[in-house]
């Protein structure tokens, strides 16, 4: 639909992946509620959702080193952050097989293939720790398949490319599990919102920037009627309630094409707009985002689409940070699917910015964000990071030869005329009052929500798309209670509601990851 809804139940502001699943599940849940999504740029999905701007990992904990932290005092290594995040992925891939399954979306290959997933390290030290690292996450049902090598043969049947030309002096290691997949998540953000678009009572529009988000006086907007899922509920009439149902807000936005402005009322609003969420949550004067502020990084890949080095690497290979770099940051030689062929990037390589958003932002984005409020905040983190700070302004002055430095730790036959620098957009990084010295380096994602659950927000970086639908499931579970317990959760997201890390609930779980995965074609 192509008009604005009047009034909307729910409106949604940005087109990426979480808005995306938002917006669907909660259509899916509750089909009379009346959805308007917003989005700035002229294309939906476009921002860090756009397959050229992610690693497209579907972040199941499997090969990410950065979610697991380096040997304790007795040599093992603390693993629960990667079966946690195994689970929540799950919720993604069960809620997608139900979107093909039931028609919603098609062709799971056009966002979704199956890959290889590797973790690979050289130096003493460093094997030891991805043996410790592989002994406890191999004793979960999760990660029973996961093999381990140190055998130079095994790895290069594997992935070659690893192990050619590489000093056969320094020892090398690596795990590897065949359940990993490579996801476009701006394809499936986009049949999620065209799905969407065609239901009865939601629109989706593209061109239209948000450029007010005021609380309504009074609470809801003339005209607006509670969905009949919301009268039906028991203990609507509770005042905890209907303070959350009275609860409203004044959306503005501006097309950018013909210049007219619109103003809706709305109950609910989900900021998801990426790196403008944390403008939007000052414009809306959020109490609870006070003191919250933004760092954005830029990125850059290198790309192959050599046929010949292509066909050579199948497999999504992760290693250590470098020192000093973001998390974000960890470097990884990726095979990915993109505008339907298959194509190496390696990367990322961060870059300075004070844009918040690749395409619809500006420069004045950080200048802009500066307030009282976070001004000390923001002093404290610069003091305390600067070899963040040096670590950026390097990266953005690397030549290509220093790049490929970087690149000759996975690769080290690898060709500087086989590859091309190409732009891989931008995160921002929150900064919130109670970072310590640690900095923004160690912050993930997180939802911010208002104590009236009328406005939640999406903030941080990975490994947000690919967990997005257990993110915004928390979202439902906060602002709309009465949907999380709806008879339809077990159709939509079958793992819904029962913690399959428990080992008494691994043949279920393997049953139902099984049959999602068909669903999607991964098997």
């Amino acid at each position: 639909m192509n008009t604005c809804i009047e009034n909307p139940d729910v409106v949604l502001i940005g087109s990426g992946v979480m808005s995306a699943n938002l917006g669907a599940l909660l259509k899916r849940l509750d089909p009379a509620l009346r959805i308007q999504v917003f989005e700035a740029a002229d294309e939906l999905a476009f921002e860090s959702s756009n397959g050229w701007n992610n690693a497209g990992t579907g972040h199941a904990g499997i090969c990410e080193l950065s979610y697991t932290p380096k040997r304790e005092a007795d040599g093992t290594v603390k693993v629960q952050k990667v079966i946690d995040i195994f689970q929540e992925f799950e919720q993604s891939l069960q809620f997608w097989a139900h979107a093909v399954a039931s028609g919603m979306i098609d062709n799971p290959k056009e966002f979704i293939n199956p890959v290889q997933h590797i973790s690979f390290v050289q130096g003493a030290d460093e094997v030891d720790y991805l043996k410790a690292r592989y002994a406890g996450m191999s004793k979960h049902h999760f990660f029973a398949a996961m093999e381990f090598a140190t055998d130079r043969a095994k790895i290069g049947a594997w992935a070659p490319l690893l192990t050619e030309g590489r000093d056969p002096a320094v020892p090398i290691a690596a795990t590897k599990m065949d359940g990993g997949t490579d996801v476009n998540f701006g394809n499936v953000s986009r049949k999620l919102l065209a799905w969407l678009g065609s239901q009865e009572g939601c629109s989706v529009l593209a061109s239209t920037k948000v450029v007010g988000l005021r609380r309504a006086e009074g609470g809801v907007g003339r005209g607006h009627r509670t969905p009949p899922s919301l009268e039906k509920q028991a203990g609507y009439g509770d005042p905890a309630l209907q303070k959350t149902q009275s609860a409203s807000w004044h959306v503005t936005t501006r097309n950018s094409k013909t210049g007219e402005e619109r103003t809706v009322t709305t109950k609910f609003v989900f900021v998801g707009a990426g790196g403008g969420s944390i403008l939007l949550l000052q414009m809306a004067g959020l109490p609870e985002a006070k003191g919250l502020g933004g760092f954005p990084i830029g990125g850059h890949w290198l790309v192959c689409d050599k046929p010949e080095i292509v066909a050579r690497h199948q497999a999504k290979v992760y290693g250590q940070n470098l020192p000093e770099a973001p998390t974000m940051a960890v470097p990884h030689l990726d095979t990915r699917i993109l505008d339907g062929k298959k194509t190496l990037l390696f990367g990322p390589f961060a870059a300075w910015t004070t844009r918040f958003l690749h395409r619809t932002g500006s420069w004045t984005d950080l200048p802009r964000s500066v307030k009282p409020h976070n001004l000390a905040t923001l002093l404290k983190i610069a003091a305390t990071n600067f070899p963040l700070v040096k670590y950026l302004l390097q990266q953005g002055t690397q030549s290509m030869a220093d790049r490929m430095k970087v690149m000759h730790i996975f690769y080290p036959n690898a060709k500087a005329e086989d590859w091309k620098l190409v732009d891989g957009g931008i995160r921002v990084q929150a900064i919130k009052k109670t970072d310590g010295e640690a900095g923004i380096v160690h912050f993930g994602t997180e939802v911010l929500t208002s104590a009236d659950k009328s406005m939640s927000a999406l903030l941080g970086a990975s490994p947000g798309a690919s967990v997005s639908v257990d993110i915004v499931l928390k979202v439902i579970k906060e602002s709309f209670p009465h949907l999380i317990t709806s008879p339809r959760m077990a159709e939509i997201v079958p793992t819904y509601g029962t913690d399959y890390r428990a080992p008494e609930n691994a043949a279920v779980f393997a049953k139902l990851a099984l049959e999602a995965r068909r669903r999607l074609q991964l098997v």
